[in-house]
């Protein structure tokens, strides 16, 4: 546990309700890592304290487990030492000399309250080991062709913000050295700070809890191991991607602190629409007329596909509206293909020649049933 977990709203540092959600948590830090970041504010010490301080808000939020114990740490110090701590057995007394409260704390109790900050271990704490600050993800959409979609593609995708410094490759130190050891915390990342019976754990305030600190900062980022640039990431799209398919790049996101790990970049897909092909699910749809003989008598028909056309044999007295299931003609997906699904539409002519209305005119005087006598009328 932290000291400054007790001494900093970290809800209020980010700007966020304390039931913000994940996203609206991560939307918050990347907007104040931007305005504050350092290669924004050359020469500005307080906008990159302001960074440090909205960064350490980001670790403990942007964590779920290091949230929940931050919210369970500031709800005991808003009750006050004195009262007894949340979930301890505790007993009060009065009558005390001087007219004082004492209670009584049941220390096993704390240690089960704070077990995973220190290691389950009663009134020892675990040695903390030093966290590099990761990057934040980035989400961007990109747009595809129908056919692109099918296919597979790989697309350039350019971000223009936070990347590697390409002087120091991110360590933040000036060429030639490296990051030493803190001499503070020893590369812990942590130092203890004894508060009554039991022992706390704060960052360090000397490498700000990496472990490690930087004698001679790269004269590029300034020690941030990052710079704002434009640079383009290459993103392979696989065949048959579905519109809205969140496709995830590893590592290809905003840069972490100095020898941090790097973000993850999110690509949205948004797919547009064919002339002729749709879709659902892995299947690809079609509506193919055919003419009222082909329907009554049943022919072989053409039907298109994304590699050319194939034929496809209608029965006789196929109605409209019948759909017929053309196998692995389908949008590509993993093991094959799904199929391709042919709704029929009974082409009704509405320019007859003086030849089709004679043979139709003999066809109606052939009929010996009329189609509407299961409604009881002719």
């Amino acid at each position: 546990m932290r000291r400054e977990w007790f001494e900093k709203d970290y809800y209020e540092v980010l700007g966020v309700p304390k039931n913000a959600t994940a996203a609206e948590i991560k939307k918050a830090y990347r907007k104040l890592a931007q305005k504050h970041h350092p290669d924004a504010n050359a020469g500005d010490p307080k906008a990159e304290e302001r960074f440090k301080e909205v960064s350490a808000a980001y670790d403990v939020l942007g964590d779920e487990e290091k949230r929940a114990a931050y919210d369970r740490v500031r709800e005991m110090g808003a009750g006050g030492f004195g009262a007894g701590f949340p979930g301890a057995g505790g007993t009060g007394f009065e009558g005390a000399p001087g007219g004082f409260r004492y209670e009584t704390v049941d220390i096993g109790d704390l240690s089960d309250l704070f077990g995973g900050m220190f290691g389950g271990s009663r009134g020892r704490a675990r040695r903390p080991q030093a966290r590099q600050r990761r990057g934040a993800d980035l989400e961007t959409e990109v747009r595809l062709s129908f056919d692109d979609a099918m296919s597979g593609v790989t697309i350039p995708v350019t971000l223009d913000g936070p990347a590697v410094c390409t002087t120091c490759h991110g360590s933040g130190a000036a060429p030639g050295t490296q990051p030493v050891v803190c001499a503070t915390c020893g590369g812990a990342g942590q130092v203890a700070v004894n508060q009554g019976f039991f022992q706390m754990e704060q960052t360090c305030p000397t490498c700000s809890g990496t472990g490690r600190t930087i004698e001679t900062p790269c004269p590029t980022c300034h020690g941030s191991g990052a710079v704002r640039r434009s640079r383009t990431v290459k993103v392979k799209v696989p065949a048959g991607v579905k519109d809205g398919a969140r496709i995830r790049v590893a590592g290809r996101g905003e840069p972490g602190g100095p020898g941090g790990q790097a973000g993850d970049l999110y690509v949205r897909v948004r797919v547009g629409e064919h002339p002729v092909f749709g879709r659902s699910g892995d299947n690809l749809t079609v509506d193919l007329p055919v003419s009222y003989p082909e329907a009554a008598l049943g022919a072989n028909v053409k039907v298109p596909t994304l590699n050319g056309p194939v034929t496809l044999k209608v029965p006789a007295g196929t109605p409209s509206g019948k759909t017929f299931r053309v196998k692995g003609k389908g949008a590509p997906k993993r093991g094959g293909h799904g199929d391709l699904l042919v709704t029929v539409n009974v082409d009704v002519p509405k320019k007859l020649s003086k030849r089709e209305k004679e043979l139709l005119a003999e066809l109606r005087d052939a009929e010996t049933e009329s189609p509407r006598a299961e409604l009881g009328v002719s």
